[in-house]
């Protein structure tokens, strides 16, 4: 293995101390990457690497291994504003690398801050332009809307080629949504079925009891659609409606998500948004917001293979139970017809959080002298067959990242369609409704869609 070295701005960040390093330590821990990893955690507060662990490990959680962090990461202190601080952590970090060394330059800190970053690491020759073992690695949002996503990565790609960056989207290292590509084209069964001609309707929800948690100053400028749909929904699905890649390394796979995001529709009647009541009443929330925490819409993906199949897109806040999951119902067969019973639709429940598994929802008969029936659930609960702590998502990440493996990172062109598609329902001027809880926007759902929400 490489020596690797992390390079993070924003070290004393929330992010940093609930993520980052609990993933890092883990992968140390379980002998998932080199031993000759370094973290330089850079920060502008007048901390020695021993005071910076002492806050880090106060800050979280998750009760972050003090003794063993030490052995890898050392705290530099500097103003990542000043072009001048730059020549010193250059010096620094030649001390400990050379060619071979893989240096991974994460920005944990707010995009505004990312023009003078890049800038200055090109300055001082930190970084060179096309040099794979040199990365940029930034959390979304990717901007706030096409524009902004735009200029973000203009200014980016004067200093890196697209390969040297990683664009993290936490929710595509979580175990079930890896595993889609495994359910759809490693098992016969659903390969053979995944097509109009069978699949009825899809529905992709990610529901949250909580409210905004302090995010104020973030979601009121971005709201559901921008910080949940954009990336969460569409990436969801684009791994579901995809056709089969030519290959499975990552340029391929990215290929074909983008032809669905390319031919991506929106149904404008079918649209809700809507705002928890006690939302402008949130300390930092603005007493006129119109931002919605919740989203509803249909939407077509106009390929041969989904023409026709709505795709039900469902998330929120301060709704009913928190759960994420994928259900795909499929059409009933020609046989059903004849059986004077109430059958139900197969669905298939890929399960995301709170626990990640599959449910395959099928008829059978109910034991007994009477032919009565029931829809029954084939479940695997891949949390309960797991010894000792899931993955997260962040550990996943992070991994492919340190060998340089791009498949679950959002290329630039997905990126741009996905906002593109956003900006349009914007463009609509739909108000949010204010709801107080889930069972009044059901309502309004099934007032729209003859489709049950579940």
């Amino acid at each position: 293995m490489k020596d690797i070295v992390f390079i993070i701005f924003g070290s004393t960040g929330d992010l940093t101390s609930r993520k980052l390093l609990p993933a890092i330590l883990k992968l140390y821990k379980d002998n998932q990457i080199s031993k000759n990893i370094k973290v330089v955690a850079i920060g502008r507060r007048t901390y020695d690497t021993a005071q910076y662990l002492d806050y880090v490990v106060h800050s979280d959680n998750n009760k972050l291994d003090k003794d063993i962090l030490k052995e890898f990461v050392s705290y530099y202190q500097m103003q990542i504003t000043e072009k001048d601080d730059y020549q010193g952590l250059k010096l620094y970090l030649k001390s400990f690398t050379n060619k071979q060394t893989k240096q991974l330059f994460y920005l944990a800190i707010a995009p505004q801050l990312f023009d003078d970053v890049a800038m200055y690491l090109s300055m001082a020759d930190l970084v060179q332009k096309g040099e794979v073992n040199q990365s940029l690695v930034f959390e979304k949002p990717f901007g706030h809307d096409l524009e902004s996503s735009k200029k973000i990565n203009q200014m980016l790609w004067k200093y890196f080629d697209e390969k040297q960056i990683y664009r993290i989207d936490h929710y595509l290292g979580k175990e079930m949504i890896q595993n889609i590509l495994m359910v759809r084209f490693a098992n016969r069964i659903f390969e053979e079925v995944w097509h109009n001609r069978v699949i009825k309707n899809v529905k992709i929800i990610v529901k949250e009891t909580d409210g905004i948690l302090g995010r104020a100053g973030y979601y009121d400028e971005s709201g559901a659609l921008r910080d949940m749909v954009q990336s969460h929904l569409l990436q969801i699905l684009s791994l579901v409606a995809m056709d089969a890649p030519i290959s499975y390394y990552s340029e391929d796979v990215k290929n074909e998500k983008i032809q669905v995001l390319k031919n991506l529709k929106f149904d404008a009647s079918s649209i809700i948004l809507g705002q928890y009541d006690g939302y402008k009443n949130e300390k930092g929330i603005v007493k006129d917001s119109e931002t919605e925490t919740f989203v509803f819409l249909k939407t077509f993906v106009q390929t041969p293979r989904f023409k026709g199949v709505p795709f039900y897109l469902l998330t929120g806040k301060k709704l009913d139970v928190k759960e994420s999951v994928i259900i795909v119902e499929f059409e009933e067969t020609t046989e059903q017809r004849k059986w004077n019973l109430p059958l139900s639709a197969n669905k298939l429940y890929i399960k995301i959080a709170p626990q990640d598994g599959f449910g395959l929802f099928l008829n059978s008969k109910v034991p007994g002298l009477r032919d009565n029936v029931e829809s029954v659930e084939l479940e695997y609960c891949i949390a309960c067959k797991v010894y000792g702590n899931m993955t997260e998502a962040y550990e996943k990440l992070l991994l492919d990242i340190t060998e340089q493996h791009k498949t679950l990172f959002t290329r630039w062109d997905e990126i741009e369609l996905s906002w593109k598609f956003i900006d349009d329902i914007k463009k609509l001027g739909i108000k949010p409704v204010i709801y107080s809880q889930y069972s009044d926007l059901k309502q309004m759902i099934l007032d729209k869609e003859n489709e049950v929400m579940s």
